[in-house]
């Protein structure tokens, strides 16, 4: 019998603050096989403008703890 590794993976300090997903829900580039209508596109601009808002908030917050 051997043994299989199953150690979890560490994740290094630039993988923890890559913007992966995120990043790419901002920047991605339009695909014509994805269905768009008022409702997707009015739900999306509401995704985005919320995330904007929590990080503005966070940072708000990062900087009150600071000074």
């Amino acid at each position: 019998m051997t043994q299989t590794d199953n150690k979890p993976q560490k994740n290094s300090f630039k993988d923890f603050f890559s913007m992966g997903e995120v990043g790419g829900y901002f920047f991605r580039k339009k695909d014509p096989n994805r269905p768009s209508n008022i409702n997707i596109k009015m739900m999306h601009g509401v995704n985005k403008i919320s995330i904007l808002i929590f990080l503005a908030a966070v940072l708000y917050l990062i900087i009150k703890r600071l000074v």
